[in-house]
Protein backbone atom coordinates (compact mmCIF):
# COMPACT_ATOMS: atom_id res chain seq x y z
CA UNK A 1 0.00 0.00 0.00
CA UNK A 2 1.35 3.42 -0.97
CA UNK A 3 2.39 5.65 1.94
CA UNK A 4 0.33 8.80 2.26
CA UNK A 5 2.57 11.86 2.43
CA UNK A 6 2.86 15.57 1.79
CA UNK A 7 5.38 18.34 2.17
CA UNK A 8 5.03 20.39 5.32
CA UNK A 9 6.66 23.61 6.52
CA UNK A 10 9.63 22.90 8.76
CA UNK A 11 10.83 24.80 11.84
CA UNK A 12 11.65 28.43 10.89
CA UNK A 13 14.36 28.43 13.57
CA UNK A 14 16.12 25.72 11.61
CA UNK A 15 15.95 27.45 8.27
CA UNK A 16 12.34 26.89 7.33
CA UNK A 17 11.33 25.53 3.95
CA UNK A 18 9.36 22.40 3.19
CA UNK A 19 10.12 18.83 4.18
CA UNK A 20 8.63 15.51 3.19
CA UNK A 21 6.31 14.06 5.82
CA UNK A 22 4.97 10.51 5.44
CA UNK A 23 1.92 9.90 7.63
CA UNK A 24 2.59 7.26 10.28
CA UNK A 25 -0.49 7.27 12.51
CA UNK A 26 -3.22 4.69 12.73
CA UNK A 27 -6.55 6.48 13.23
CA UNK A 28 -8.29 5.60 16.48
CA UNK A 29 -11.22 3.33 15.69
CA UNK A 30 -14.51 5.13 15.32
CA UNK A 31 -17.62 3.91 17.06
CA UNK A 32 -20.57 4.75 19.27
CA UNK A 33 -19.97 4.75 23.02
CA UNK A 34 -22.12 4.96 26.10
CA UNK A 35 -21.14 7.61 28.65
CA UNK A 36 -18.27 6.52 30.86
CA UNK A 37 -19.31 4.93 34.15
CA UNK A 38 -16.23 5.79 36.20
CA UNK A 39 -15.78 9.44 35.24
CA UNK A 40 -17.85 12.40 34.09
CA UNK A 41 -16.34 13.75 30.88
CA UNK A 42 -17.27 17.03 29.19
CA UNK A 43 -15.77 18.17 25.92
CA UNK A 44 -15.76 21.96 25.61
CA UNK A 45 -16.88 22.43 22.02
CA UNK A 46 -15.98 25.18 19.56
CA UNK A 47 -18.34 27.01 17.20
CA UNK A 48 -18.17 26.84 13.42
CA UNK A 49 -18.19 30.21 11.68
CA UNK A 50 -20.47 30.83 8.71
CA UNK A 51 -17.98 31.30 5.84
CA UNK A 52 -20.40 33.69 4.13
CA UNK A 53 -20.87 35.81 7.24
CA UNK A 54 -18.92 38.88 8.32
CA UNK A 55 -16.82 37.22 11.00
CA UNK A 56 -14.12 39.87 10.94
CA UNK A 57 -12.54 40.97 14.26
CA UNK A 58 -15.04 42.93 16.33
CA UNK A 59 -18.06 41.97 14.25
CA UNK A 60 -21.01 40.08 15.79
CA UNK A 61 -20.57 36.34 15.41
CA UNK A 62 -22.26 34.66 12.45
CA UNK A 63 -22.46 30.93 13.14
CA UNK A 64 -22.85 27.97 10.82
CA UNK A 65 -25.52 26.28 12.90
CA UNK A 66 -25.69 23.07 10.87
CA UNK A 67 -22.03 22.19 11.34
CA UNK A 68 -21.84 23.57 14.87
CA UNK A 69 -24.64 21.30 16.03
CA UNK A 70 -23.46 18.32 13.97
CA UNK A 71 -20.14 18.48 15.81
CA UNK A 72 -21.97 18.30 19.13
CA UNK A 73 -23.93 15.28 17.91
CA UNK A 74 -20.58 13.67 17.11
CA UNK A 75 -19.37 14.29 20.66
CA UNK A 76 -22.57 12.89 22.17
CA UNK A 77 -22.32 9.80 19.96
CA UNK A 78 -18.92 9.10 21.52
CA UNK A 79 -20.42 9.14 25.02
CA UNK A 80 -19.00 12.55 25.89
CA UNK A 81 -21.06 15.33 27.41
CA UNK A 82 -20.81 18.85 26.04
CA UNK A 83 -19.61 21.89 27.92
CA UNK A 84 -21.28 24.58 25.87
CA UNK A 85 -20.52 28.27 25.43
CA UNK A 86 -17.19 28.07 27.24
CA UNK A 87 -13.92 29.80 26.36
CA UNK A 88 -13.36 27.08 23.73
CA UNK A 89 -16.42 28.48 21.94
CA UNK A 90 -14.59 31.83 21.88
CA UNK A 91 -16.40 33.58 24.70
CA UNK A 92 -14.68 36.94 24.92
CA UNK A 93 -12.79 36.26 21.67
CA UNK A 94 -15.43 36.63 18.96
CA UNK A 95 -18.58 35.00 20.33
CA UNK A 96 -20.92 37.74 21.57
CA UNK A 97 -23.71 37.33 24.12
CA UNK A 98 -26.54 37.41 21.55
CA UNK A 99 -25.02 34.49 19.63
CA UNK A 100 -24.16 32.74 22.91
CA UNK A 101 -27.81 32.70 23.99
CA UNK A 102 -28.88 31.10 20.74
CA UNK A 103 -26.03 28.59 20.98
CA UNK A 104 -27.11 27.55 24.47
CA UNK A 105 -30.75 27.15 23.48
CA UNK A 106 -30.03 25.20 20.30
CA UNK A 107 -27.53 22.85 21.92
CA UNK A 108 -29.58 22.23 25.04
CA UNK A 109 -32.62 21.38 22.90
CA UNK A 110 -30.65 18.53 21.27
CA UNK A 111 -28.65 17.25 24.23
CA UNK A 112 -29.47 13.62 25.11
CA UNK A 113 -30.37 12.90 28.72
CA UNK A 114 -29.37 16.37 29.83
CA UNK A 115 -25.70 15.75 28.94
CA UNK A 116 -24.90 19.44 28.67
CA UNK A 117 -23.56 22.16 30.93
CA UNK A 118 -23.29 25.76 29.80
CA UNK A 119 -21.12 28.73 30.58
CA UNK A 120 -22.70 31.49 32.66
CA UNK A 121 -20.66 34.68 32.69
CA UNK A 122 -20.77 38.46 32.44
CA UNK A 123 -19.53 39.10 28.91
CA UNK A 124 -22.59 41.16 27.93
CA UNK A 125 -21.07 44.00 29.98
CA UNK A 126 -19.12 46.64 28.13
CA UNK A 127 -15.38 46.03 28.23
CA UNK A 128 -14.43 49.66 28.76
CA UNK A 129 -14.31 50.78 32.36
CA UNK A 130 -15.03 49.00 35.64
CA UNK A 131 -18.51 47.91 36.66
CA UNK A 132 -19.85 47.93 40.23
CA UNK A 133 -20.34 44.55 41.87
CA UNK A 134 -24.13 44.84 41.67
CA UNK A 135 -23.85 45.19 37.88
CA UNK A 136 -21.61 42.13 37.76
CA UNK A 137 -24.14 40.16 39.80
CA UNK A 138 -27.00 41.32 37.54
CA UNK A 139 -25.08 40.20 34.45
CA UNK A 140 -24.45 36.77 35.96
CA UNK A 141 -28.13 36.53 36.95
CA UNK A 142 -29.26 37.29 33.40
CA UNK A 143 -27.08 34.51 32.03
CA UNK A 144 -28.04 32.09 34.79
CA UNK A 145 -31.68 32.58 33.83
CA UNK A 146 -30.87 31.62 30.22
CA UNK A 147 -29.10 28.45 31.35
CA UNK A 148 -31.93 27.45 33.65
CA UNK A 149 -34.58 28.22 31.05
CA UNK A 150 -32.70 25.89 28.67
CA UNK A 151 -32.61 23.14 31.30
CA UNK A 152 -28.81 23.03 31.32
CA UNK A 153 -26.43 22.76 34.24
CA UNK A 154 -24.72 26.14 34.87
CA UNK A 155 -20.95 26.57 34.83
CA UNK A 156 -20.16 29.82 36.63
CA UNK A 157 -17.41 31.09 34.38
CA UNK A 158 -14.60 33.22 35.70
CA UNK A 159 -15.52 36.83 34.96
CA UNK A 160 -13.22 39.51 33.61
CA UNK A 161 -15.62 42.13 34.94
CA UNK A 162 -15.54 40.63 38.43
CA UNK A 163 -11.77 40.38 38.37
CA UNK A 164 -11.57 44.08 37.46
CA UNK A 165 -14.11 45.17 40.05
CA UNK A 166 -13.20 43.04 43.06
CA UNK A 167 -10.94 44.59 45.66
CA UNK A 168 -10.66 41.60 47.98
CA UNK A 169 -11.66 37.94 48.37
CA UNK A 170 -14.76 39.20 50.20
CA UNK A 171 -16.00 40.75 46.96
CA UNK A 172 -15.80 37.36 45.25
CA UNK A 173 -17.69 35.82 48.15
CA UNK A 174 -20.41 38.45 47.86
CA UNK A 175 -20.96 37.68 44.19
CA UNK A 176 -20.73 33.89 44.33
CA UNK A 177 -22.74 33.53 47.54
CA UNK A 178 -25.57 35.48 45.91
CA UNK A 179 -25.50 33.41 42.73
CA UNK A 180 -25.26 30.04 44.45
CA UNK A 181 -28.24 30.90 46.58
CA UNK A 182 -30.29 31.64 43.46
CA UNK A 183 -29.33 28.65 41.34
CA UNK A 184 -31.97 25.92 41.33
CA UNK A 185 -29.39 23.16 40.75
CA UNK A 186 -25.77 22.56 41.78
CA UNK A 187 -23.33 24.50 39.64
CA UNK A 188 -19.81 23.94 38.40
CA UNK A 189 -17.43 26.67 39.52
CA UNK A 190 -14.72 27.74 37.09
CA UNK A 191 -11.13 28.75 37.77
CA UNK A 192 -9.30 29.76 34.62
CA UNK A 193 -5.64 30.70 34.88
CA UNK A 194 -4.15 33.84 33.38
CA UNK A 195 -2.36 31.78 30.71
CA UNK A 196 -5.83 31.17 29.23
CA UNK A 197 -6.99 34.74 29.79
CA UNK A 198 -4.58 37.42 31.05
CA UNK A 199 -7.54 39.51 32.22
CA UNK A 200 -8.18 36.91 34.94
CA UNK A 201 -4.85 37.35 36.69
CA UNK A 202 -5.38 37.38 40.45
CA UNK A 203 -8.80 35.74 40.33
CA UNK A 204 -10.38 34.90 43.70
CA UNK A 205 -8.65 37.98 45.13
CA UNK A 206 -5.00 36.93 45.21
CA UNK A 207 -2.03 36.43 42.91
CA UNK A 208 -1.08 33.49 45.15
CA UNK A 209 -2.65 30.24 43.97
CA UNK A 210 -2.56 28.89 47.52
CA UNK A 211 -4.34 31.92 48.94
CA UNK A 212 -6.90 31.82 46.13
CA UNK A 213 -7.47 28.13 46.85
CA UNK A 214 -8.26 29.01 50.48
CA UNK A 215 -11.01 31.34 49.28
CA UNK A 216 -12.40 28.70 46.90
CA UNK A 217 -12.45 25.96 49.54
CA UNK A 218 -14.17 28.24 52.04
CA UNK A 219 -16.78 29.19 49.44
CA UNK A 220 -17.46 25.55 48.58
CA UNK A 221 -17.64 24.42 52.21
CA UNK A 222 -20.18 27.13 52.95
CA UNK A 223 -22.31 26.23 49.90
CA UNK A 224 -21.65 22.52 49.53
CA UNK A 225 -25.21 21.58 48.55
CA UNK A 226 -25.10 24.12 45.70
CA UNK A 227 -21.76 23.08 44.18
CA UNK A 228 -21.45 20.05 41.92
CA UNK A 229 -17.76 20.67 41.40
CA UNK A 230 -15.07 23.06 40.24
CA UNK A 231 -13.29 23.12 36.92
CA UNK A 232 -9.68 24.25 37.33
CA UNK A 233 -7.37 25.21 34.46
CA UNK A 234 -3.97 26.21 35.80
CA UNK A 235 -1.78 23.76 33.81
CA UNK A 236 -0.19 22.71 37.12
CA UNK A 237 -1.01 19.15 38.17
CA UNK A 238 0.32 19.60 41.70
CA UNK A 239 -1.92 22.60 42.37
CA UNK A 240 -4.93 20.69 41.05
CA UNK A 241 -4.23 17.65 43.21
CA UNK A 242 -3.74 19.86 46.28
CA UNK A 243 -7.14 21.49 45.72
CA UNK A 244 -8.77 18.14 44.91
CA UNK A 245 -7.62 16.75 48.24
CA UNK A 246 -9.28 19.62 50.10
CA UNK A 247 -12.73 19.36 48.53
CA UNK A 248 -15.58 18.07 50.68
CA UNK A 249 -17.07 14.65 49.97
CA UNK A 250 -19.28 14.66 46.89
CA UNK A 251 -17.79 17.78 45.26
CA UNK A 252 -16.00 16.97 42.02
CA UNK A 253 -12.77 18.35 40.64
CA UNK A 254 -13.15 18.74 36.88
CA UNK A 255 -9.71 18.93 35.35
CA UNK A 256 -9.17 21.63 32.77
CA UNK A 257 -5.46 20.79 32.59
CA UNK A 258 -4.84 20.18 28.90
CA UNK A 259 -1.21 19.26 29.66
CA UNK A 260 -1.64 16.60 32.35
CA UNK A 261 -5.15 15.19 31.92
CA UNK A 262 -4.29 11.45 31.65
CA UNK A 263 -2.70 11.25 35.10
CA UNK A 264 -5.30 13.53 36.71
CA UNK A 265 -8.27 11.61 35.33
CA UNK A 266 -6.65 8.28 36.24
CA UNK A 267 -6.14 9.52 39.80
CA UNK A 268 -3.95 8.30 42.62
CA UNK A 269 -6.01 5.38 43.87
CA UNK A 270 -7.89 7.48 46.39
CA UNK A 271 -9.08 10.49 44.43
CA UNK A 272 -9.39 11.33 40.75
CA UNK A 273 -10.42 14.25 38.59
CA UNK A 274 -13.37 14.22 36.26
CA UNK A 275 -12.92 16.06 32.96
CA UNK A 276 -14.02 19.33 31.40
CA UNK A 277 -11.50 19.84 28.63
CA UNK A 278 -11.12 21.74 25.39
CA UNK A 279 -8.66 19.15 24.12
CA UNK A 280 -11.38 16.48 24.29
CA UNK A 281 -13.08 18.21 21.35
CA UNK A 282 -9.92 17.70 19.30
CA UNK A 283 -9.18 14.12 20.40
CA UNK A 284 -12.76 12.95 20.97
CA UNK A 285 -12.41 9.38 19.57
CA UNK A 286 -9.24 8.83 21.62
CA UNK A 287 -10.86 10.27 24.75
CA UNK A 288 -13.87 7.98 24.33
CA UNK A 289 -11.67 4.91 23.81
CA UNK A 290 -9.45 5.76 26.79
CA UNK A 291 -12.41 6.30 29.12
CA UNK A 292 -13.94 2.98 28.06
CA UNK A 293 -10.63 1.27 28.86
CA UNK A 294 -10.63 2.96 32.26
CA UNK A 295 -14.17 1.70 32.89
CA UNK A 296 -12.95 -1.80 32.02
CA UNK A 297 -9.97 -1.53 34.37
CA UNK A 298 -7.61 -1.75 31.40
CA UNK A 299 -5.01 0.83 32.42
CA UNK A 300 -2.54 -0.37 29.80
CA UNK A 301 -4.91 0.52 26.97
CA UNK A 302 -5.90 3.74 28.75
CA UNK A 303 -2.27 4.88 28.80
CA UNK A 304 -1.58 3.61 25.28
CA UNK A 305 -4.46 5.58 23.79
CA UNK A 306 -3.95 8.79 25.75
CA UNK A 307 -0.12 9.00 25.73
CA UNK A 308 0.33 10.15 22.09
CA UNK A 309 -2.39 12.78 22.48
CA UNK A 310 -0.45 14.68 25.14
CA UNK A 311 2.24 16.12 22.79
CA UNK A 312 -0.60 17.25 20.51
CA UNK A 313 -2.42 18.90 23.44
CA UNK A 314 0.75 20.66 24.55
CA UNK A 315 1.22 21.93 21.00
CA UNK A 316 -2.34 23.22 20.67
CA UNK A 317 -2.24 24.88 24.10
CA UNK A 318 1.29 26.28 23.80
CA UNK A 319 1.86 29.96 24.52
CA UNK A 320 0.10 32.21 23.87
CA UNK A 321 -2.34 29.66 25.27
CA UNK A 322 -5.49 31.69 24.57
CA UNK A 323 -5.04 30.96 20.84
CA UNK A 324 -5.61 27.25 21.43
CA UNK A 325 -9.08 27.68 19.88
CA UNK A 326 -7.39 28.02 16.48
CA UNK A 327 -5.93 24.52 16.81
CA UNK A 328 -9.29 23.06 17.85
CA UNK A 329 -11.04 24.54 14.78
CA UNK A 330 -8.11 23.55 12.54
CA UNK A 331 -8.44 19.88 13.49
CA UNK A 332 -12.22 20.01 13.08
CA UNK A 333 -11.66 21.28 9.54
CA UNK A 334 -9.04 18.63 8.75
CA UNK A 335 -11.46 15.95 9.97
CA UNK A 336 -14.36 17.20 7.87
CA UNK A 337 -16.53 18.68 10.62
CA UNK A 338 -16.61 22.11 9.01
CA UNK A 339 -16.37 23.19 5.38
CA UNK A 340 -13.63 25.78 5.79
CA UNK A 341 -10.89 26.86 8.15
CA UNK A 342 -12.68 29.99 9.32
CA UNK A 343 -13.51 31.21 12.82
CA UNK A 344 -15.63 33.94 14.35
CA UNK A 345 -13.58 37.05 14.96
CA UNK A 346 -11.14 35.97 12.22
CA UNK A 347 -9.26 33.92 14.81
CA UNK A 348 -8.00 31.41 12.23
CA UNK A 349 -5.04 33.78 11.93
CA UNK A 350 -4.10 33.16 15.57
CA UNK A 351 -1.48 30.51 14.73
CA UNK A 352 1.28 30.47 12.12
CA UNK A 353 1.53 28.02 9.26
CA UNK A 354 4.57 26.27 10.81
CA UNK A 355 2.62 25.91 14.07
CA UNK A 356 -0.30 24.34 12.21
CA UNK A 357 2.09 22.03 10.37
CA UNK A 358 3.42 20.75 13.70
CA UNK A 359 -0.18 20.33 14.88
CA UNK A 360 -0.86 18.23 11.78
CA UNK A 361 2.15 15.99 12.44
CA UNK A 362 1.21 15.43 16.07
CA UNK A 363 -2.45 14.82 15.25
CA UNK A 364 -1.37 12.14 12.78
CA UNK A 365 0.92 10.52 15.35
CA UNK A 366 -1.88 10.60 17.95
CA UNK A 367 -4.28 8.83 15.58
CA UNK A 368 -6.86 11.62 15.62
CA UNK A 369 -6.83 12.40 11.90
CA UNK A 370 -9.94 10.34 11.33
CA UNK A 371 -9.74 10.55 7.53
CA UNK A 372 -6.04 10.96 6.66
CA UNK A 373 -6.67 11.38 2.91
CA UNK A 374 -9.07 14.25 3.55
CA UNK A 375 -6.67 15.82 6.07
CA UNK A 376 -3.81 15.71 3.56
CA UNK A 377 -5.97 17.22 0.84
CA UNK A 378 -7.13 20.01 3.12
CA UNK A 379 -3.65 20.85 4.34
CA UNK A 380 -2.52 21.07 0.72
CA UNK A 381 -5.39 23.51 0.12
CA UNK A 382 -4.13 25.60 3.04
CA UNK A 383 -0.62 25.61 1.58
CA UNK A 384 -1.91 26.69 -1.83
CA UNK A 385 -3.91 29.63 -0.50
CA UNK A 386 -0.80 30.58 1.50
CA UNK A 387 1.16 30.80 -1.76
CA UNK A 388 2.97 27.46 -1.44
CA UNK A 389 2.97 24.88 -4.22
CA UNK A 390 3.31 21.59 -2.34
Amino acid sequence: MMTLELRLPSDPAEGGGLERYPLVGQPVAQGTYSPARSRLAFAAAHVVADPLGDNSPGAPAVIDWEHTLEFRRHLWSLGLSVAEAMDTAQRGMGLDWKATQELIRRSAAEAPDGRIAVGVGTDQLATDGTHPLDAVIAAYEEQLAVAEDAGAQPIMMASRALCAAAESPDDYRKVYDRLLTQSTRPVVLHWLGSMFDPALDGYWGSASVDAAADTVVELINDNVSKVDGIKISLLDASKEVALRNRLPEGVRLYTGDDFNYPELIRGDGERHSDALLGIFAAIAPAAAAALKALDDGDLETYEKVFAPTVPLARQIFSAPTYYYKTGIAFLAWLNGFQPGFTMVGGLQTGRSLPHLADTFRLADQAGVLTNPELAVDRFRQLLRVSGIDA
